[in-house]
């Protein structure tokens, strides 16, 4: 504690002002530290640890005095979060450059590790004013990885080596809290007196931080909730088929992750609820053992209305102990189904259902047979559904007098909706002993028209028909760099289509702003290439402050079996 009391009595009032507004967060973050049982994800930012560009979303920069500088430069090869102080500039003793990364409510850093390399310029340490570079967080005593002029240290790590391992710095986890920082300023033990300038650095700084890559765990306190809870599996007694479980769930951290099924205390079934356009998806190499790993703080929304599959095929008839949680990304969990079910999958007695050309098809089949198909989701014979959400399509199968017909075959074929597609047979289904059948569509389907088709004998043409209109929505992913600017600087824009066939030519896509609460205008029009990939910029032409949003359309045509769809939005502020 000497150390940090030394040298903060050789800084200028305004200086310790800013040290001390630093420390806000402290009683907070020890509120929550001391939560038990909270889980724990690891964020990514700017950099994966195996070199990766990756998002910077938490970080943001500040500054005080006329020289500070900061950049986001993550997106380029080479790029880090930029903390600098120009040169010929004139320095006070409260010059400083900062990027700080700041923890969701109910969440606290519990690790940290950064790459980072600082260059620190000045004539001898006699001078009343020099260079500092550190890194601080609000429960450490002392700040770390000082490094001080005047002490004799002109940088740390490896400039332009992002990944080489003296670029590596853990930070302690006993001393985290909700805020980790990287600084870079001028201190002065004298009044106003200035740090020096004409040092002739090569990239304009006369002192600098570069954060190339952090690998943060968070750890959430607080679980996700469920309400609304329904389905087969959360009230039938006796359950056959594919049946499900729907619910409501949100979470206040990291955002509701997975649906997790347990059968008799095993682990059956995991299933990521809603992917939301590639961010809600774990990018973690460590095994699972580790925590999962995300580009986001945010990974997950926080709020989802799930209706999940699960086939009670993978399980024996009789009784069994269902367990079904659902996870926020941290791990934490909460029951939306925890009950004994019995699992029927038989079909009644009675002689094989032959599978020869002509053969019946069926028990009771009949050529007046009457077939119904409906969507789960919804009433009507069309839906239309968000990409990356399975959709279960529920039938029945009757002859003359309403008999049902167990047993039988019923063909599956589907046309998706863009110019030139062809008809395809995509499934057979298999009724059960009351006629009933069910058919869980992948979550990464496309518009489509489905046909059902039933022949009361094997080979026979169709006695029963019925038909279903799938209309999804396309999915794009956005990701803008810098999240900040000003007048005469650009932002750039990149992200993917989720689903496909693309065209051979790439998909028109529209970029569109607006202030908050305003009506979407369209500033540009794009084309993605052959795999979905989009890339375009912006530079702004007038003078700042003022807020945006911004978003991508992707737009129905006949040549994408998609319906029109939008991005997330995302925020940019131009100074």
């Amino acid at each position: 504690m000497a150390v940090a009391v030394e040298r903060i009595s050789s800084w200028g009032p305004s200086a310790v002002r800013l040290l001390r507004a630093s420390l806000s967060a402290v009683l907070l973050s020890a509120a929550l530290a001391a939560s038990a049982h909270a889980g724990q994800y690891q964020v990514y930012s700017c950099r994966t640890p195996w070199g990766q560009a990756a998002p910077t979303e938490g970080w943001s920069p500040s500054s005080a005095g006329t020289a500070a500088i900061t950049l986001n430069t993550c997106s380029q090869a080479g790029g880090a979060l930029v903390a600098g102080l120009g040169d010929q500039i004139a320095h006070t003793s409260v010059d400083q450059a900062t990027w700080a990364f700041v923890s969701l409510p109910f969440e606290h850093l519990v690790g940290a590790d950064l790459w980072r390399a600082s260059v620190l310029h000045g004539r001898n340490s006699e001078e009343a004013s020099w260079y500092q570079s550190w890194l601080s967080e609000p429960l450490a005593p002392h700040d770390f990885d000082q490094c001080d002029y005047k002490l004799g240290c002109v940088g740390r790590g490896e400039p332009g080596d992002p990944m080489w391992a003296a670029n590596r710095v853990e930070i302690p986890s006993v001393d985290l809290g909700s805020q980790i920082s990287v600084n870079v300023g001028c201190a002065t033990g004298q009044g106003n007196a200035e740090c020096g300038a004409g040092f002739g650095d090569p990239s304009g700084y006369a002192a600098v931080i570069y954060l190339y890559a952090a690998d943060l765990t968070l750890e959430q306190s607080a679980p996700p909730s469920v309400s609304s809870v329904g389905g087969e599996l959360a009230t039938a007694p006796v359950v056959s088929g594919t049946s499900d479980v729907a619910f409501s769930a949100s979470d206040p951290g990291s955002g509701v992750y997975e649906a997790v099924f347990s059968v008799d205390g095993l682990v059956v079934q995991r299933t990521v609820l809603n992917g939301d356009g590639g961010r809600c998806r774990s990018v973690g190499q460590g095994g699972a053992a580790s925590p999962p790993a995300f580009l986001y703080v945010q990974p997950c929304p926080a709020q989802v209305n799930a209706d999940v599959a699960f086939d009670t095929a993978k399980l024996s008839d009789g009784a069994h102990h269902l367990v079904v949680s659902v996870t926020d990304a941290a791990g934490n969990a909460a029951t939306v189904v925890d009950r004994n079910i019995t699992v029927d999958n038989s079909v009644p007695a009675g002689p094989p259902v032959p599978s020869g050309e002509g053969a019946p098809n069926g028990t009771n089949a009949s050529p007046q047979a009457s077939m119904t198909v409906a969507w789960k989701a919804a009433r009507g014979e069309r839906l239309s559904s968000a990409y990356g959400h399975a959709q279960t399509i529920v039938g029945h199968l009757a002859g003359a007098g309403g008999v049902p017909i167990g047993g039988a075959q019923v063909a599956v074929l589907a046309t998706p909706r863009y110019t030139g597609a062809v008809t395809a047979a995509v499934a057979d289904v298999r009724t059960a002993a009351d006629g009933s059948f069910s058919l869980q569509l992948p979550a990464s389907v496309s518009s489509r028209t489905l046909r059902f088709q039933y022949s009361d004998r094997i080979g026979a043409a169709p006695v029963a028909t019925d038909t279903l209109v799938l209309s999804v929505r396309a999915a794009l992913s956005l990701t803008i760099r810098p999240r900040t600017a000003s007048a005469g600087h650009s932002i750039r824009f990149s992200g993917e289509l989720a689903g496909g066939p693309i065209p051979s030519g790439g998909k028109l896509l529209v970029l569109e702003a607006r202030s908050p609460g305003g009506a979407w205008l369209e500033f540009d029009v794009i084309r993605s290439d052959a795999r979905g990939r989009y890339h375009a910029s912006y530079r702004f032409k007038f003078p700042g402050p003022a807020y945006y949003q911004f978003r991508v359309l992707c737009q129905a045509e006949a040549d994408y079996p998609f319906a029109t769809g939008a991005s997330r939005v995302v925020g940019v502020l131009e100074r």
